[in-house]
């Protein structure tokens, strides 16, 4: 399992797979102001980095030697830690019954190369968001706080506005407002 750095704003991490190092070099350029990036040139480079690591979401090439990115994505995700983690393809392949069997592996997003890179940015955004909102929120039953990525107890609003863009107004609901009211009146 990767460790969470210190720094709050910490880059999530990419797992970027492809076989061609021209292509590795192309997506980082557009991926590296975002993004903390790792790279591996095949299946099992790209299985065992992403079982160390635990990416935020990995990009994987279809057509790569040894086993290609739908076994590699297969593989993922009979695994339990990394079965979670989302996979966009990210390759040449175009015809519809690649692109189904993609999403049959478990991809969650499939992207043609040559690709438009604010759409890719766009689309790693938008899993990278998901993944982060989807699972598990450990929220303390009486405080109402929430166990973040560093183990510690912080407000639900200020986890979920640093996570997204969400904004948050506050005020008293009509029953919490009442009790408020009734307390202001057994103090007087």
């Amino acid at each position: 399992m990767r460790t969470m750095p210190d720094n709050k704003t910490a880059k999530p991490l990419l797992l970027l797979v492809d076989d061609v190092s021209e292509n590795l070099q192309l997506l980082a350029q557009h991926l590296k102001d975002d993004y903390e990036l790792a790279f591996a040139t095949d299946g099992e480079q790209a299985i065992a980095m992403a079982t160390e690591t635990s990416p935020n979401l990995i990009l994987l090439d279809i057509m790569m030697p040894g086993i290609d990115g739908i076994e590699t994505c297969r593989r993922l995700k009979k695994r339990p830690n990394t079965a979670a983690i989302p996979v966009i393809f990210l390759t040449a392949k175009t015809e519809v019954d690649d692109i189904v069997k993609g999403f049959e592996a478990g991809a969650v997003d499939y992207v043609n190369k040559p690709f438009r890179a604010p759409e890719l940015r766009a689309r790693v955004h938008a899993h990278v968001q998901l993944h982060r909102l989807k699972g598990l929120l450990h929220v303390c039953a009486q405080c109402q706080k929430i166990r973040n990525e560093e183990n510690e107890w912080e407000r639900i609003d200020h986890y979920v506005t640093r996570h997204t863009n969400t904004k948050f107004s506050h005020g008293y609901c009509p029953s919490c407002f009442k009790k408020f009211e009734e307390e202001l009146e057994t103090e007087d």
